[in-house]
């Protein structure tokens, strides 16, 4: 879930040299549908949303009995303290500041979802 267009881009780019299937969404409300219309392994959360800020929508996505137990990542531009704090309170379960490099990425999926075959 990320709403500037060249991020969209290169994150996309990122998940997919790592083998991922990417569904893209530009903000929190179009999250919460599409997750209740379909199962995603993980969810990839900005915290800086039109419509929807990513807060709300990782609350609202955690009420979703399929959602209970799957991994969603913060994405932040801002590391400011606290910021990690609201994100956990808001269901988020790990934390990833842009920029990230594509190894941060892979690193961090790699704890949520454990190691995968190509």
């Amino acid at each position: 879930v990320e709403d500037n267009p060249v991020n969209q881009t290169v994150i996309e780019a990122m998940l997919r040299s790592l083998g991922y299937q990417v569904s893209l969404v530009s903000d929190g409300a179009q999250a919460v549908h599409s997750t209740s219309q379909r199962n995603y392994a993980a969810v990839l959360m900005d915290c800086r949303l039109p419509v929807m800020d990513g807060y709300e929508a990782t609350r609202q996505i955690r009420q979703l009995q399929t959602y209970s137990k799957t991994p969603i990542i913060a994405l932040t531009a801002n590391a400011l303290q606290g910021d990690r704090e609201a994100c956990l309170q808001a269901g988020m379960n790990d934390y990833l500041t842009k920029p990230f490099k594509r190894a941060d990425l892979e690193r961090i999926l790699l704890r949520w979802l454990g190691k995968r075959g190509h």
